[in-house]
């Protein structure tokens, strides 16, 4: 099980949190009682890459193509 901790006291207590996960603990790091983060020991969390990009990959083939034109970079990197 996780041990939840806010980000603010994992900011403050890093060196403590990656001794326990060298240890086996795991944490959830939370922003404003949301969850942001998960900090697992290296061997704990699965390999979801390649399963993240087949899903990926189907859900745009099933996406129709549509023309937008070009953009100059300013569009490109214009902050809304």
């Amino acid at each position: 099980m996780d041990e939840a901790v806010s980000a603010a006291e994992a900011n403050r207590n890093f060196s403590a949190i990656l001794r326990n996960v060298r240890e086996g603990q795991s944490y959830l790091v939370t922003s404003h009682g949301r969850p942001v983060a998960r900090i697992v020991p290296p061997g704990r969390q699965p390999d979801l890459t390649a399963t993240t990009r087949d899903a990926l990959l189907a859900r745009l083939e099933d996406q129709p193509l549509i023309d937008i034109g070009r953009w100059s970079r300013d569009e490109l990197y214009e902050r809304t």
